[in-house]
């Protein structure tokens, strides 16, 4: 979950301490498909998903009503595979609690056009996955041609847009040192960037994970001046609780007192639930999992941005947004891209 602009943050703080003292969760990401066009190195989802049991779009009203969430992630798979993903978003919206609506894409599908019409039903953010700041992007997703595709794409969105597209970077072994020029490459496109941390929970695949003293101690560079928001590293929008979390999951491999099932919880495409993305548990209400998984969980294995910022202190989450919105300030007066 990237971060969320200052001028929501009073809403959303209302409505996060409205939650919080009902035990409702703050984030619910739906999870409207798990077909995906791309097949990523780092991920356990890929491809078409024959005879997908998909509810349909008004029935997301049901879990806006029951959970009153703060924010929403639509995700996946993609997302933008669904034809009939405005509907979906207008069912969303409509209720009056009018979350913060947010869709995760790798960008292959998100046109001008269609980026046009989603943010009329009412997606907040934009949030593109980039892992590599040229052809070497192809590879990892395994979609020959998907650079080229956003280097043209992005530039044209940005051009109409309320900086409300975001870059999306997990950072593995393969793309840490990468990490400068990525952020270059979102200055030249005109975005924001924020960090994630690849976890082997999905594939079990642990030659991705961050893990020589070299390549920490690289990291922990590129956060410090990030932390700073110097030039180039202003476009990071990770806050410094974020930034020091990851390097301490990268560190330990673990994070302890998860609250998945609680705090968030995934919408599965037929309608069931799980605790997270990387829990596949089936449950039929909040409930059951919390009793059956939450109450006794004990994984720590990663450090989502979903994860982080549920498990934040809400003054802590407010005087971050009050630092970003000094920072936006700074920003708005100084030329892109300035020293």
């Amino acid at each position: 979950m990237p971060h969320i602009p200052f001028k929501y943050a009073p809403r959303l703080i209302w409505n996060g301490t409205r939650n919080f003292f009902t035990n409702r969760p703050l984030i619910v990401s739906f999870e409207i498909t798990l077909a995906c066009n791309a097949n990523c190195l780092h991920c356990d989802i890929g491809g078409p998903v024959p005879n997908e049991k998909r509810i349909p779009p008004e029935a997301y009203r049901k879990y806006i009503d029951e959970f009153k969430p703060v924010v929403v992630q639509l995700s996946g798979g993609e997302p933008l595979l669904r034809n009939d993903i405005q509907d979906i978003v207008r069912n969303i919206k409509i209720n009056p609690f009018n979350p913060y609506t947010i869709l995760v894409t790798n960008g292959w599908l998100l046109t001008k056009e269609r980026y046009i019409a989603l943010r009329k039903e009412g997606v907040n953010q934009f949030s593109v996955s980039l892992d590599f700041p040229d052809e070497r992007h192809d590879e990892f997703r395994v979609m020959k041609g998907l650079y080229r595709r956003l280097d043209k794409q992005i530039p044209e969105i940005v051009s109409i847009a309320d900086g409300d597209v975001v870059l999306n970077t997990a950072i593995t072994s393969r793309n840490v040192r990468e990490l400068p020029d990525i952020i270059e490459n979102a200055r030249r496109w005109g975005v924001c960037l924020s960090f994630s941390v690849y976890t082997p929970l999905r594939t079990g695949n642990h030659e991705l994970t961050v893990h020589t003293d070299e390549d920490i101690a690289f990291l922990t560079k590129i956060f410090d001046n990030c932390k700073k928001k110097k030039g180039i590293y202003s476009s990071v929008v990770n806050s410094a609780y974020n930034l020091d979390g990851l390097l301490q999951f990268i560190r330990d491999g673990d994070i302890p007192n998860c609250s998945a099932g609680k705090r968030f919880l995934v919408v599965r495409p037929d309608g069931l639930l799980n605790p997270c993305s990387l829990q596949r548990i089936q449950f039929e209400n909040q409930a059951d999992m919390i009793r059956e998984f939450s109450s006794r969980n004990t994984c720590g294995g990663c450090y989502v941005s979903i994860r982080s910022y549920v498990e934040i202190s809400f003054p802590k989450l407010f005087w971050e947004n009050v630092s970003m919105r000094v920072l936006n300030q700074r920003r708005s007066v100084t030329a892109p891209g300035g020293e």
